[in-house]
């Protein structure tokens, strides 16, 4: 055999090596696809559940906002009945309500008082408001027969209060529905109509505000089809607008019901035969108009398909890249022996996974004026099993410190498991006990190579200073505020030891200007070069340097003690992980501008009372009508709640309801003496039900949680304080 077969022979080995690599990326890149795909439809199917969902809960919060709307001047013309009444045989003073009645809302257009026509002579006085003005006058004539009005002739057939179409006022240009009333005299003999002319302005305002998608409109259609709102010419096309209304009033035009089943859902095309969405249903009750929501295809799904074209650019990318590193692998190998390659793998290993590890690790400072928080680690190799972590949810501060047994790469996979565990769940868990409880069990699972670790879990919460702790075999905290002492804990067993075993919680009260200082045994155990350890002695002394001379915040207290431990250690190798966490707890000085309460007993029917109270609150706040309601709503439904649940079936007790306000904020505290009941974690109610067919407060938590910008449940003292907070000042919802 000549040399140059040699040759030609292993060019031909590279070439079918080259070959199979190249024909291994392109199946793999087929084969990811083909999953890529997959996930696609798979996601694109679960958002069409999740947008019927939305846009029901969507719909049902519009249809409620806008029957609170009509509720409040029914309740205002309901209100001024018994005054029209008394005036009703005095042309004067019943002018002069009419013109209060006009006055007192800017949304009503204009009152008035129909008159049961005696030997065919018509009489309407009314009050019109006229840009700033308000005019009273008789406005019955020949020209204006109200008799054959649709407002008049309903009340006065069917004798009782009824809402009106809307229709175009020729007067003030504007359209406008009619809500009017019977007034009887003292033979229960109807008599006359009394109503207000409202404009459907605000009507149509809070349909279109606050859309989950910036195209999205509402409509709102009478019982028969006949369009009310016009939404914003200058961001809905109109021939959209008026596609949607056709097909809904067209019978044959085909539709399908939503997954709940409590709408309908048309589907069209748009001028650039786009698919849209037409979600409508009736409004419960009087007046019977139907809700409109129609949103864009390519609006929702938008994100979902320019996540696909990315993803597809990055594994084209990915691929590109994939093929020059093998590439220059091949190279590689050919300058480098089999043991120098498999080493600098292994490193390169290490510090990505030192890198991962450091992410794993908090970087966003707590923005709160109640708490600050810092931590900090250093590693005795690549990779630790030191870890903490933190985060607040639900006005708490969720916070940890723990130490694998063991180090390097095993101790760091521990590390990551339990700082996961930590973090999903304490997401829907609020006890620290239970907290470790869920963590043991999964480490104890599968746990052949009996690591364990040290941990403590601790709830801090905001408002109170209530701390909640569990310990599983860790040291004990530093409590630093007029003095320095060890937190007071039940050592418990590390976590990873044994099954089933139950943890206690424990609790304390951190006062205002209170500092917290855990860490780990590397710090108590880092030697110096005579291998004298730097010991808890060492630790509580600079603890104490530190709140002699005023430095007791976090970072101030985790840099005296690293000043500390380095300058014990000296040139020493390190020999275990070091990890610091430190918090300060301080609780800001808020003025208050009112401060009120009311106790109630456990019964639905003291209801109007709340909602009396809540009201005076807003009152006095000089709060907006809208705001007041939105409070009003979210309060109810929280003190329903607790009178439903809070208290078994024929136990007799109370609530107290406490409004905090500050020049900022308005703070609402309900408190009841009842068994322990946590709403925030209750199921939520079903929120695509119209406001007729669902009981006192049957929105739900989600109502809730969209009206207010937090809230707290608290178990205190056997009681159940819960605490629901809003901004007034700059209010964004």
């Amino acid at each position: 055999m000549r040399i140059s077969d040699l040759f030609d022979t292993d060019t031909r080995n590279r070439k079918l090596k080259a070959l199979a690599a190249l024909g291994a990326i392109i199946v793999a890149v087929l084969l990811i696809e083909v999953i890529t795909l997959l996930q696609y439809r798979y996601i694109h199917h679960t958002m069409e559940d999740e947008l019927d969902y939305h846009n029901e809960s969507e719909l049902t919060l519009k249809a409620v906002l806008v029957k609170s709307m009509l509720n409040t001047h029914e309740q205002m013309v309901r209100n001024y009945m018994w005054p029209v009444q008394r005036q009703i045989g005095r042309p004067d003073p019943l002018y002069q309500v009419l013109h209060r009645v006009v006055r007192t809302n800017n949304e009503v257009m204009s009152s008035f008082v129909a008159f049961v026509p005696k030997d065919e002579e018509l009489y309407e006085p009314c009050a019109v408001r006229i840009g700033d003005s308000i005019i009273t006058k008789q406005v019955a004539g020949e020209h204006h027969d109200y008799t054959l009005r649709e407002f008049y002739k309903q009340v006065i057939e069917q004798d009782e209060s009824n809402w009106s179409d809307p229709y175009l006022d020729e007067a003030s240009g504007e359209h406008v529905t009619t809500f009017a009333v019977p007034l009887k005299d003292e033979n229960g003999q109807t008599v006359a109509t009394f109503g207000i002319d409202l404009s459907t302005k605000g009507i149509i305002d809070t349909l279109n505000t606050r859309h989950n998608y910036p195209s999205t409109f509402f409509l709102l259609l009478t019982e028969d089809g006949k369009l009310i709102s016009h939404p914003d010419t200058s961001k809905t096309d109109q021939s959209d607008v008026a596609t949607v209304v056709k097909m809904i009033n067209d019978s044959t035009c085909l539709r399908r019901l939503s997954s709940s089943r409590h709408s309908r859902i048309i589907q069209f095309k748009d001028k650039e035969n786009g698919l849209g969405y037409a979600y409508y249903a009736f409004m419960k009750g009087k007046p019977h108009w139907q809700m409109v929501m129609v949103c864009y295809d390519a609006e929702v799904f938008s994100k979902l398909k320019d996540m696909r074209r990315k993803m597809l650019l990055l594994m084209l990318g990915a691929f590109l890249l994939l093929g020059f590193i093998l590439y220059r692998a091949n190279q590689y190998v050919k300058r480098l022996n089999d043991s120098k390659l498999s080493r600098e793998r292994t490193d390169s290993e290490l510090r990505i996974a030192q890198g991962i590890q450091s992410e794993m690790l908090p970087e966003n400072r707590i923005t709160r004026p109640e708490v600050a928080i810092s931590g900090s680690q250093v590693t005795a190799l690549e990779v630790g099993g030191d870890l903490y972590d933190y985060f607040v949810r639900d006005e708490k501060l969720y916070f940890c410190i723990g130490d694998v047994s063991g180090k390097g790469v095993p101790s760091s996979l521990v590390m990551a498991v339990v700082h996961s565990l930590f973090r999903s769940v304490s997401q829907h868990e609020s006890n620290p006990a239970h907290i470790v409880q869920s963590i043991n069990e999964n480490a104890c699972e599968g746990n052949k190579t009996n690591m364990f670790v040290t941990l403590f879990v601790g709830v801090l919460d905001l408002p109170t200073g209530r701390l909640r702790y569990c310990n599983a075999g860790h040291d004990a905290p530093l409590i630093i505020n007029s003095e320095v002492k060890e937190l007071s804990v039940t050592a418990n067993l590390p976590v990873g030891v044994i099954s089933g075993f139950k943890y206690t919680q424990q609790q304390e009260i951190l006062p205002s200007g209170t500092s917290m200082f855990l860490y780990t045994d590397g710090l108590t155990e880092a030697a110096d070069m005579t291998h004298k350890l730097f010991g808890m002695d060492r630790i509580v002394s600079t603890a104490k340097q530190c709140l002699k001379q005023g430095q007791t915040s976090p970072e101030q207290l985790m840099s005296a003690m690293h000043v500390a431990v380095t300058g014990f250690v000296g040139k020493a190798t390190q020999s275990d992980d070091l990890t610091m966490l430190a918090l300060y707890y301080h609780q800001p000085e808020e003025t208050v501008v009112l401060s009120d309460s009311i106790t109630l007993p456990n019964d639905v029917r003291s209801v109007p009372e709340l909602n009396q109270f809540i009201q005076s609150v807003g009152q006095r706040l000089n709060l907006e009508a809208a705001m007041t309601s939105q409070l009003m709503l979210a309060v109810e439904e929280a003190v329903v709640n607790v009178m439903n649940y809070a208290y078994p079936i024929g136990t007799v007790g109370e609530v107290n309801i406490s409004a905090q306000c500050t020049d900022k904020d308005i703070k609402v505290i309900i408190t009841d003496e009842g068994k322990a009941f946590d709403p925030t974690t209750t199921n939520k109610a079903d929120t695509t039900l119209n406001a007729e067919e669902r009981p006192i407060g049957g929105l739900g938590i989600l109502l809730v949680q969209q009206l207010m910008d937090t809230i707290n449940y608290e178990r205190s003292n056997g009681k159940n304080v819960l605490t629901l907070k809003k901004n007034y000042k700059s209010n964004d919802k």
